[in-house]
């Protein structure tokens, strides 16, 4: 991969999950290469409150309300100055940008906890994926999901399986075929196949929802 490339080499990933299951491995044949993309944030706030504005919403409504909600910090460069300026931001203005009332007390927690008690990104890095859950669900509504699509998508943890996405347990039921939708417990059976790389298998699984 040059240092410029948007997306990571996953060759051996997708190898490793044609060969461990022929089914996603048809999948992966008909999709073609892996293009998850590398998150550009450079900041835990700016990626946690981009978890907290995409639940229960639609990919792209959540897209479009984090862009506006990015354009209102663009002048604050540090965490510290931008969770200041989010603790600052009168409600009735986040709501102006499409952020719902519940989701604006999670962002103004959030901001609370930067100044605080949450590490730096960096900081994150470091750890193992149970640790950085246990850290960032401190943040009112950050639950598991949205920590998971945290290490997926910034943190670029390649194992990651999140049982209760809505997408996944979908994509699963139309790959394999099921009567009914996949449980969480039948989600993590089936993923056991995944390992290590079922953060890779996720993405297949997501992509195969957009094309039908």
């Amino acid at each position: 991969m040059s240092p410029n490339s948007t997306y990571p080499n996953y060759g051996v990933a997708t190898e490793f999950l044609q060969q461990s299951d022929p089914i996603l491995g048809k999948l992966i044949s008909n999709i073609g290469l892996c293009q998850l993309k590398l998150s550009s944030e450079s900041d835990l706030i700016s990626a946690i409150a981009q978890g907290i504005i995409s639940q229960q919403i639609s990919t792209m409504a959540a897209a479009t309300i984090y862009q506006r909600f990015l354009q209102l910090y663009l002048d604050y460069g540090s965490t510290e100055e931008k969770a200041q300026a989010i603790l600052e931001t009168p409600k009735e203005r986040l709501r102006e940008v499409g952020i719902s009332r519940p989701k604006i007390r999670y962002l103004k927690d959030l901001a609370q906890k930067s100044l605080s008690d949450l590490p730096t990104l960096e900081q994150l890095k470091t750890k193992d994926d149970q640790e950085i859950i246990e850290i960032v669900t401190q943040v009112k509504g950050v639950g598991i999901w949205t920590a998971q699509m945290l290490l997926m998508f910034t943190l670029h943890r390649q194992d990651v399986l999140p049982v209760e996405d809505l997408g996944v347990r979908k994509a699963i039921k139309n790959l394999y075929d099921l009567a009914e939708m996949p449980t969480r417990l039948s989600v993590a059976e089936l993923g056991k196949k995944w390992k290590p790389y079922r953060t890779i298998a996720c993405w297949y699984l997501w992509k195969s929802l957009e094309q039908g």
